[in-house]
């Protein structure tokens, strides 16, 4: 490593250090000579068992594959293979019932439901608008997406479009209608807004009405008499009435209703790992810095827009008068967490005595905590003091334990009160989620939220049972029996262990954010589900998916599926394998391209822009938002055709090769881009793409990460020696 630091046992990239020492700490209740030797202390005791739980990943995956070799040949006996799988330890006994005991959660995690978005922290202008999102205009939402129809002549091209602009009005009051009802009155005969005595009057084309139920007045801005604002409240979520008889819906309005705010991302996860390419010194400081400026309030990003430029900034919270006359404050940004990376990678910012890089999520926890300590001065972030790390990628109780040791560590070093630090446990990983109840037992006074990841979990369940034969098309994962069962394993753990208005139960990502309308209609499955949180794509899903959030409330729903028979384990162990695999030669190579073009699509920007997550079209040309995990299902599910002798490496070779000068057609208009096509040999996207997919069964778990950082490194040195 060139242009490095020692301190004690460790050699620190200079860039790093100097950052750490000048900006990270400064404010700090600790030197940085007591950092580094604290830090450097507890990095050589934890670093060992880091490497002792990825061994032990590795010796039980090869223990299931032979068990499978030998027993999966003429279909899994489920009872010898759960017994076997509890042998060597992969299924743990469930201990008696018990209660998380976590405190000091925020309201926005414990016990409000809403919708929460997840960002790379490498792009400031993403994170702050995702910090930003707590509020979002119903209006513009509605108006500039799919979410109404462009039928009777409401098309969106061109300037405002009045009869589109009518449709969005009417859903608007038919959404109040529902949430917020008048008592005797509808929300379309509604004419004004006055404030009397602390009760909301509101006057209607048949004289002055109150709100059925009264207290879902929250408060108002401006005068009693003519108020500009009027805030209500239903299921623990705001809606902003915005009252201008000047602007250009309100002067048109018979209530001069000019917007309607509603209270749309609670939560925001600031991600370092799948949404991100951080493979060095120089890219960590980046993430590090921008998580640092979150905290510190300071963070903005200029950029250009409609030929002007613009300065991003976080928003404050929300003065208003409050119906008892008091002056208060709505909260104006985003809850946030932070996504550290999980235990398998490492990264060359720093190395440790043995000359071995350091385990990157060790770095992230003491990182990102020291990050957000400028926040229990302002408390901008956590009213009640606490720092959420989201934990992805863990494998079973142990790595959930361990974690803890890591937070406990952190907390000694900046003496923090034991549990400051909170613990999201993603349930992405087929031994996390067979052994859920123990994995919470393990954090059960700091576990503040668990999320089902539907792909990174699929890519896990092929590559561990990657010997039992070939699975079914990646298209028809959705209806097999093992992922009904783990989503709502999920919940009923989640449930049985006291989650309950002390900590979030999540659902994963709508991946299609120019596809509204949809969303709408399918995503209420969420809240319906258990689930008091789940993943949007923009802040503008984010406001239209907290209207399922008014629709259902969470909490009772929570109540009543509690008392339901749990998920069987049985179930979530099924393998997905094809049964009878008979796919004729046009159904094989269209699931290739499908998967080879999402792969290619990402890998590309990752590669070569350093660029983790983005809107990638598909091979029909509809944007997803992509981040590794996509990557992750892809690539093992065309490892295990490959495996298994679906098909053939000529076959995948030219499948890529044809699906390369797709994705470069997709990419034409990116000045940045670099194609591939024509430049097989050369391109380094390409042959990152070639080795998680000709190289992805021998990968640790299936995962991309090593060979991704692998390439991104060489290509950042190519591109530096130019």
């Amino acid at each position: 490593m060139s242009n490095t630091t020692s301190h004690g046992g460790l050699t620190i990239a200079t860039e790093l250090y100097n950052f750490v020492n000048d900006d990270l700490l400064r404010g700090a209740p600790i030197t940085a000579q007591a950092f580094w030797d604290g830090f450097d202390a507890a990095v050589h005791r934890l670093a060992p068992k880091n490497a002792d739980l990825l061994a032990q990943r590795g010796q039980m995956q090869k223990q299931i594959d032979g068990w499978l070799k030998d027993n999966a040949s003429g279909g899994i006996d489920q009872k010898d293979y759960e017994a076997f799988l509890t042998e060597i330890g992969y299924l743990c006994p469930e201990g008696p019932d018990f209660a998380i005991d976590t405190a000091n959660v925020d309201d926005e995690i414990a016990t409000i439901a809403g919708p929460q978005l997840v960002v790379p922290v490498t792009n400031a202008r993403y994170a702050l608008n995702a910090a930003n999102a707590r509020w979002g205009s119903l209006y513009d939402a509605l108006y500039g997406t799919d979410a109404i129809s462009e039928d009777g002549g409401a098309d969106r091209s061109g300037g405002y479009n009045p009869v589109r602009g009518a449709k969005v009005i009417a859903y608007v009051r038919g959404v109040l209608n529902d949430a917020v009802p008048l008592a005797a009155a509808n929300w379309n005969d509604v004419t004004g807004f006055s404030v009397v005595d602390g009760a909301l009057q509101i006057a209607t084309s048949n004289g002055t009405v109150g709100l059925a139920d009264a207290s879902q007045f929250v408060g108002y801005t401006g005068a009693p008499t003519a108020p500009d604002s009027v805030i209500l409240i239903n299921n623990g979520l705001h809606f902003e009435i915005i009252v201008d008889d000047s602007g250009a819906i309100g002067s048109a309005d018979n209530a001069h209703i000019n917007d309607v705010l509603a209270e749309s991302a609670l939560t925001s996860i600031i991600d370092l790992e799948d949404s991100i390419a951080a493979v060095d010194a120089e890219d960590k400081v980046l993430a590090y810095r921008n998580w640092l400026e979150l905290m510190r309030g300071t963070l903005t990003e200029t950029f250009e827009k409609g030929g002007k430029s613009l300065t991003r900034k976080l928003n404050g919270d929300k003065p208003y008068i409050a119906a008892d006359g008091q002056q208060k404050q709505l909260r104006g940004r985003a809850l946030m967490l932070v996504r550290n990376v999980g235990h398998l990678m490492s990264n060359p910012a720093i190395t440790m005595s043995n000359g071995a890089e350091i385990p990157e999520g060790i770095m992230d926890a003491f990182m990102t905590v020291a990050g957000a300590l400028p926040d229990f001065a302002d408390k901008r972030n956590s009213l009640t003091g606490s720092i959420y790390i989201v934990k992805p990628k863990l494998h079973g109780p142990e790595e959930v334990a361990f974690t803890v040791e890591i937070f406990e560590a952190v907390e000694e070093l900046f003496k923090l009160a034991k549990n400051t630090i909170k613990i999201g446990i993603m349930d992405e990983e087929r031994r996390t989620t067979v052994n859920l109840k123990e994995c919470i037992r393990e954090a059960k006074s700091r576990v503040a939220f668990i999320n089902t990841g539907f792909l990174d979990r699929t890519g896990d369940e092929i590559h561990t049972s990657m010997d039992a034969g070939a699975m079914i098309r990646k298209g028809d994962m959705k209806a097999s029996t093992w992922i009904g069962a783990y989503e709502d394993w999920n919940v009923d753990i989640g449930l049985a262990c006291g989650f309950g208005g002390r900590a979030q139960i999540g659902k994963g990502m709508w991946a299609m954010p120019d596809m509204m309308a949809a969303m709408i209609e399918q995503k209420i499955g969420h809240p319906q589900a258990g689930a008091n949180t789940a993943w949007v794509p923009s802040p503008t899903a984010a406001t239209l998916h907290a209207l399922h959030y008014h629709k259902v409330d969470v909490f009772a729903r929570q109540a009543e599926l509690a008392s339901r028979t749990r998920a069987n384990r049985s179930d979530v162990l099924t393998v997905p394998v094809a049964s009878r695999p008979n796919w004729n030669d046009d159904d094989i190579r269209a699931e290739l391209r499908n998967n080879a073009q999402g792969i290619l699509g990402y890998v590309v920007r990752w590669i070569d822009q350093g660029v983790g997550c983005s809107k990638v079209p598909d091979i029909h040309d509809i944007g997803l938002m992509e981040d590794r995990a996509t990557l992750r299902i892809s690539s093992q599910h065309i490892a295990n055709w490959l495996y298994h002798g679906v098909c053939d490496e000529a076959l995948v070779m030219d499948v890529m090769k044809e699906m390369a000068a797709v994705v470069d057609r997709q990419n034409s208009g990116d000045p940045a881009y670099q194609q591939m096509a024509g430049r097989f040999d050369e391109s380094v996207a390409f042959k990152a793409a070639c080795d998680l997919v000709f190289k992805g069964r021998e990968q640790p778990s299936g995962y991309t990460e090593p060979i991704l950082h692998a390439r991104r490194l060489e290509k950042k040195a190519e591109d530096q020696a130019a």
